[in-house]
């Protein structure tokens, strides 16, 4: 029983603003999304009904019950793993997706596979041994054994009846035909398989004379591959001494032994695949790796050789050594000797420097006196000169204030008029009839009354 537990699903059509408008392209593709991803895929049980198989290789038909009935299609590339033929009024199981055929806008189921009603009772004994061997530990990575790299023989677990088994040889013979192969025979179908099977896998452990074996057989339905969903195989499997490819059914087949073997391989030509090197890559690797030994062989001899070159020019004749060294030493002598220049001159300037000083800690005497009376003549002169310049500049000056001087112009015979505030007069509009004004001469000043004014 499917259900569904998240109940918050994300709409992407549905909003609160009930006025948008929709197109039936947009209802119907965001429909489809919303189930495609909200109802996982799921198995369906019906009858079927208006099969119709097309040129194209898809098959279209209807799923009912008592009361309903839905659309479904199976595709091409889907229906040709199922290895029976359908027909109207079967009793079938489906693994579907839900979804809707935009173009119509009809509910349909896209069918994975399909089984005939009934083979529930024989998954659900898979799921229980797939459990128990899951919990013992037959599945476990770690006790997995590796596939040898170059195996010397390989054993192939098979019916000799099969295609798988030619498909293997034709693929071993493509791939390494130099490879020794020994098929234990053994049937693949039926209520014996799994002992004989069991058995075949136990015999090519005692006799050890492959390094890996092949257990294969061709595709078919649940029924028929049911053999290696045996517990006894798949213990057999597991104390195998010797590393198991499985390669049973097609890509899309699962079985116990797969879990339980150390490789799985889709398909039997995978398994062959999977157990051999194919000699032509093998050749093209070890060109390769020449290849790659040649050049780095090569740089390790160009590399040695140069070592070489630098250390014969290391290597010097011993004549010319003691020529480069007698050089060498001409020229550290020449160093010392400048050195030593350097250094005497270097005391020479400080005797002097120190002489200067010891001069300057005992002054003579006499050159200071001298020095100091051509000093005061000097100043004499000079102050005299400056006394002179100074008094004549002073007259100058004296000259051009007496020009400027307000009693000059009186004396001349000029009067300064005031009104009775003592605010000088420019102009004859600044007094009126009978204002008092004070009028200032050369020696002295009155007051008079304003009788009559003109202005010109």
């Amino acid at each position: 029983m499917w259900i569904i537990q998240n109940t918050k699903m994300n709409i992407p059509f549905m909003s609160n603003n009930f006025h948008t408008v929709l197109t039936v392209s947009e209802l119907n593709r965001d429909t489809k999304q919303l189930l495609e991803k909200s109802v996982p895929l799921l198995w369906v049980k019906g009858e079927i009904s208006n099969l119709k198989c097309y040129q194209s290789g898809h098959w279209y038909f209807s799923l009912k019950d008592t009361t309903a009935q839905v659309r479904c299609v199976l595709f091409n590339h889907k229906n040709q793993h199922i290895d029976w033929q359908p027909k109207d009024g079967m009793q079938v199981e489906v693994l579907a997706l839900v979804t809707l055929y935009e173009a119509r806008g009809d509910f349909q189921l896209n069918v994975e596979t399909m089984r005939k009603a009934g083979l529930g009772e024989l998954f659900e004994a898979f799921e229980q041994l797939k459990f128990k061997l899951e919990q013992a530990g037959l599945f476990n990575p770690a006790s997995k054994r590796p596939l040898p790299s170059f195996p010397q023989k390989i054993g192939i677990i098979t019916s000799p009846d099969t295609a798988a088994l030619q498909d293997v040889l034709s693929t071993l013979q493509r791939r390494l035909p130099s490879l020794p192969i020994i098929i234990y025979s053994t049937p693949v179908q039926g209520k014996t398989a799994a002992s004989t099977i069991a058995g075949a896998i136990r015999t090519a452990c005692q006799r050890a004379e492959c390094d890996v074996l092949i257990l294969c057989r061709g595709g078919g339905s649940i029924e028929d591959l049911w053999a290696f969903n045996e517990e006894i195989v798949a213990l057999a499997i597991a104390t195998s001494s010797i590393p198991i490819i499985s390669g049973i059914g097609h890509e899309t087949d699962f079985t116990i032994a797969d879990f339980v073997a150390d490789m799985r391989a889709p398909t039997p030509t995978g398994a062959a695949e999977l157990a051999c090197k194919d000699y032509q890559e093998l050749n093209h690797r070890l060109n390769t790796l020449h290849q790659r030994m040649y050049r780095a062989t090569l740089r390790r001899i160009e590399f040695t050789m140069q070592q070489i070159d630098i250390l014969t020019h290391r290597l010097i004749y011993p004549g010319d050594r003691i020529k480069h060294q007698f050089s060498h030493l001409h020229h550290v002598q020449d160093r010392l000797i400048r050195t030593w220049s350097h250094q005497i001159e270097k005391k020479h300037w400080k005797l002097l420097e120190l002489n200067q000083r010891l001069s300057a800690t005992h002054p003579n005497i006499a050159r200071l006196q001298e020095q100091h009376h051509e000093l005061a003549v000097r100043f004499r002169y000079a102050f005299a000169h400056y006394f002179e310049t100074s008094n004549i500049r002073i007259k100058h000056l004296q000259t051009q204030l007496s020009h400027l001087n307000p009693q000059s112009v009186l004396e001349r015979g000029y009067s300064i008029t005031y009104s009775a505030q003592g605010q000088l007069i420019h102009n004859s509009k600044q007094i009126g009839i009978g204002d008092k004004i004070q009028v200032k001469f050369a020696q002295g000043m009155c007051e008079a009354d304003v009788t009559h004014t003109k202005h010109s």
